[in-house]
């Protein structure tokens, strides 16, 4: 070993700062916290070591993954005592690994607007960029995006092909977000509920219990998609086939809820009227006699406003 690497490095905290990435007001909060260890005193100055800069970027890599400060501060003091972290970053790294798959790929400006009919449409660009279907790369000279979901991409590309408008088709995918989302929740729940339950009976987990739960991860990671592709195709088939009938009935589709319904009229009443008025009159009758309700129950409701308002005397 070499004089200069058996050197132990020293850092002053705006020193530290600077390596780690971290600003001095953070530092000193993570101390206060008990997060990171107290310097070395020396004379009136403070020393940092390279056990200091490696808990700050320890620290910096797990609140990347989604920690908070305070399951940081029990899962460093697990390691501080011994515990270990290998088999909870190992948990972290499976949970939060691709889920499918699917490769990204990327795709131009130019590229975009042809495969959509070659007319650009910003707001169209700007919601999916709200959306996560395209992620936009900086620093390059030609306008050029990240596709996450090559496959997503695609299903616009051929529904919009098929004359559905793009705005109706940002709004479906919210919509879909959504109702998926819920039924990732209640899976998660249910495994939890189930399988992981077990792995996390200590805070933090010990590192064989973390390492188990996530070999259970690699197991159970493709059942939620085969579970939710299996049950999409059984109800589409239903009710594809159900939605196909309907349409294809000779009394064709029912009403929407903003059209008006037919209202049946018992055969003794058709009879009556056209004995009263004949035949050709029949509709012209029941017409005025409709209109007629409608006015009457209009001006009776008018009335009992206007008997109830208080500037009546």
């Amino acid at each position: 070993m070499s004089e200069q690497s058996a050197v132990r490095a020293e850092y002053r905290i705006e020193d530290l700062a600077h390596h780690s990435g971290a600003t001095v007001r953070t530092i000193r909060a993570y101390q206060d916290r008990g997060l990171l260890p107290r310097p070395e005193r020396r004379g009136r100055a403070n020393v940092y070591g390279d056990s200091h800069l490696a808990r700050l970027r320890q620290i910096a890599d797990l609140l990347d993954r989604g920690y908070t400060l305070a399951s940081i501060k029990e899962l460093l003091d697990a390691w501080d005592t011994g515990r270990g972290l290998g088999g909870v970053l190992g948990l972290v790294a499976e949970v939060q690994g691709p889920w499918t798959d699917e490769e990204a790929a990327r795709i131009s400006r130019a590229e975009l607007d042809a495969r959509f009919g070659g007319d650009p449409d910003e707001d169209a660009v700007r919601e999916a960029v709200e959306l996560g279907v395209l992620e936009r790369i900086p620093g390059r000279e030609a306008e050029e995006y990240l596709v996450p979901s090559p496959q997503e991409l695609t299903v616009a590309v051929e529904l919009h092909a098929a004359g559905v408008p793009l705005s109706a088709i940002t709004g479906h995918l919210r919509e879909l977000r959504e109702q998926v989302e819920h039924i990732a929740s209640r899976f998660l729940e249910f495994t939890t509920e189930h399988v992981f339950a077990r792995y996390l009976e200590h805070r933090p987990p010990t590192d064989s219990d973390a390492a188990e739960a996530a070999t259970m991860v690699r197991r159970l990671r493709p059942l939620a998609q085969q579970t939710v592709d299996a049950e999409l195709a059984r109800a589409m088939r239903i009710l594809a086939t159900r939605h196909l009938q309907i349409h294809l009935s000779p009394e064709g589709p029912p009403p929407r809820d903003d059209e008006p319904r037919p209202v049946p009229i018992p055969a003794d009443t058709i009879r009556a009227v056209q004995a009263l008025v004949g035949p050709e009159a029949v509709a012209a009758f029941l017409t005025a006699a409709a209109e007629r309700e409608v006015n009457k129950r209009t001006l009776d409701t008018l009335t009992l406003n206007a008997i109830n308002s208080p500037t009546v005397q």
